[in-house]
């Protein structure tokens, strides 16, 4: 299935709500060191609810090591820096996820070590800056899996 990254994550429950997304639609979710909390916060259960035991989730210690745990995957970065639309993509098997902090997005090496043509978008109207962290997971971890057909849903 897919994986969803979050690099440097700074809000718990963002990163709780994600937890469940990726316990709903298959995907392994990779948490990308230093988080802005720590994982036993209570705002980070809550979010998460009762789906942490159905998540498969890896902490890495940083982006280095996490590079390292998906070798041969494609990234693709998703950020109000992307040239194409989400929807523009022919989302593969076990393509990565990458979505960048709450408060800094991704760094620009990460952009710069990347392919242009996987750096993808949600469009938004002109005048604003992005999406809630979990929501642009949710729609293009959800486009992905719809080009999949849904494979191993019900």
């Amino acid at each position: 299935m897919f994986h969803i990254a979050l690099y440097e994550p700074r809000i718990a429950p963002n990163t709780g709500n994600i937890i469940r997304l990726a316990a709903n639609n298959g995907c392994h979710l990779h948490l990308i060191e230093p988080l802005g909390f720590e994982l036993e916060d209570k705002q980070l259960r809550r979010a998460g609810l009762d789906y942490h035991d159905l998540t498969n989730v890896s902490l890495h210690s940083n982006y280095a090591v996490f590079l390292k745990a998906i070798e041969g995957q494609r990234i693709l970065a998703c950020t109000t820096r992307g040239g194409r639309h989400y929807d523009q993509i022919d989302f593969k098997r076990d393509d990565v996820l990458l979505f960048g902090s709450e408060t800094s997005g991704l760094p620009e090496a990460v952009h710069q070590s990347l392919d242009p043509e996987h750096l993808i978008r949600i469009p938004m109207q002109p005048k604003s800056r992005s999406l809630n962290l979990s929501n642009a997971a949710a729609i293009i971890s959800y486009e992905a899996w719809r080009q999949l057909g849904f494979a191993g849903g019900k």
